[in-house]
Parts: C-alpha cells; structure tokens; sequence
C-alpha cells in the first residue's frame, strides 16, 4: 500500500533543480509539492539521497523526459527499468512523461521531438503507455507537448490524440497550459478548443512556465517554451481558463534555463495558488 503523504495535493508546486537542493534542506520552505525530473536521479549517489531526504517533507512527482513513448523502435527497456528503480525509490504522488519521441536507431537525440498525428502513431503510443503501466504497476500521466513544426500527414488534431490515448490506455493527462498557448500561436489553433477536448476526469496535473518569442524570416514570431522566464500574462489567462474547466488540479511551476533564486519560482507558485483558491471558492459557490 501506498504511503498516504506521498499524495500530490490539488495545490501549487515547484519543479526541484540542483541549485535548490541546499536551500529546500537547509529552508524546508512552504510549498505544496515538488516535482523532479527522474533522469536526473538514476545514477544513485548524492543527488537521490538528496530528493529521499527532501522526499521526507514533501510529496514529490517524477516527471521523466527520456522514455520516447513515441518511439517506432519500441521502448528502452533498460530506461524503463531504470525508471523502475527510482519509483520504487521514491514512492512519489505522481508519475509522468512526454508524448514525443527522442530515440531512433538507438540513438538518443536529446530532444522531445513532435509526432506525425496518425492512426498509426496512436496504436503506437497507446501500445507504449500501456507496457508502461503494466511494467510500473501503476498509471502514468502523459504530457502535451510544444511544437514548433506539423507532418503534413497528420490526420488527428493533438487534443483529439491526446484525448484518445488516455481513454483508450486509462493513463492520465499532464495538461501543459503553457504548451498549449505556445503550439496555438505557432500554429494558429484555438487554446480553447484544445482545452475543450480533455475530460476534466483525465487531468492529473497540471505544468505552467515561462517561454520566449523569437522573430523570424519574413516578419514571422516564433513561441519557443525554454522554462527561462516567468510565466507570461497569457499563459496566466489560460491557466483560469483550465481550473475553470477542471476544477482545482496540482500545478507545477517548471523553470529549466537560467534558474533563477528560489524565493522567484517560490512567488510564481504563490501566483497559482491565489488562482487555484479562486477556483475551489466559485466550486463551492
């Protein structure tokens, strides 16, 4: 049986990175929850035995960023293995991953690269996650990604796919406002559509961050989500738009380039908690 406290509360927490392992031992700050990126934890060491000491005070989530789902060479098997091990670990609330694919030939591109929309690629992913949940004896979570780039090919709208996979494999979704907002303006979709497509009972957690507006050939801007800014006013906007839609759901704030001090990613969960608040009142209203 699960230990009750490892639950990931409906509430604001905070993506953990080495520049605040020090300062979450040394502070205990008040936050809700911490989510790590379960790569980062496979090589034992200090750096586990850091996240099992925090792990103590904290409910925390694993997010991992390498097991390519997507992939059309069928999962790593020792990665999924090694993923094992830190679950067994750890014990967090939450488990999850990407719906992208960043292995090919048993090459390991290190990046989280977009899928063709396809019948074809959702028997894949649906075939993946469930070998998954079976092999980690518990479901997963399943994130949005950003894109930057569509195959012409495509034949499922991303909020449909997405959609389908959780019915279909009963894993959950890791709804990404901030990657919503980033693939809508790069591609022209409607973010409320998007979020109009997910059933309230699939969302698990939801991911807020910040990203960046590159301008390019032609006149053209281009949103990349690089987690190295605050969370923008918009993306603040969709996240209503989310709990409104939802209901209270755990709320991660990522900040993966130029990490700033921890009282800053600390203050832009205090931001989420406000709105998170507002929401369970008009719940109960």
């Amino acid at each position: 049986m699960r230990d009750e406290r490892a639950a990931v509360p409906a509430a604001a927490g905070i993506g953990l990175r080495f520049q605040h392992h020090e300062a979450m031992l040394d502070t205990r700050p008040d936050v809700a929850w911490l989510e790590a990126h379960t790569e980062n934890y496979m090589g034992g060491g200090p750096a586990i035995r850091t996240l099992e000491a925090i792990r103590c005070d904290y409910p925390v989530s694993l997010h991992g960023v390498g097991l390519s789902l997507g992939s059309a060479d069928g999962l790593h098997a020792a990665h999924l293995e090694r993923i094992r091990d830190v679950v067994r670990r750890i014990e967090p609330g939450l488990v999850s991953e990407h719906l992208s694919w960043s292995i090919v030939g048993g090459t390991y591109l290190a990046d989280l690269l977009p899928l063709p929309m396809t019948d074809e690629a959702l028997d894949q992913v649906c075939r993946h996650v469930d070998q998954t949940q079976a092999f980690l004896q518990r479901q997963i979570l399943i994130e949005n990604p950003s894109s930057y780039l569509r195959f012409k090919h495509s034949t499922i709208p991303e909020w449909d796919f997405i959609a389908a996979v959780a019915q279909r494999t009963g894993c959950g979704i890791l709804c990404d406002v901030n990657n919503i907002y980033v693939s809508a303006c790069n591609h022209g979709w409607d973010a409320s559509t998007y979020l109009a497509a997910l059933s309230a009972d699939a969302i698990g957690e939801i991911h807020l961050a910040g990203h960046t507006l590159k301008q390019i050939e032609g006149g053209q801007a281009l949103r990349i989500d690089d987690h190295g800014l605050r969370v923008a006013p918009e993306v603040w906007a969709l996240y209503a738009q989310a709990l409104a839609r939802f209901g209270p759901v755990p709320t991660l704030v990522e900040w993966d380039t130029n990490v700033p001090a921890l009282e800053v990613l600390l203050g832009e969960a205090a931001h989420a908690a406000a709105l998170i608040e507002e929401a369970q009142h008009a719940v109960a209203a």
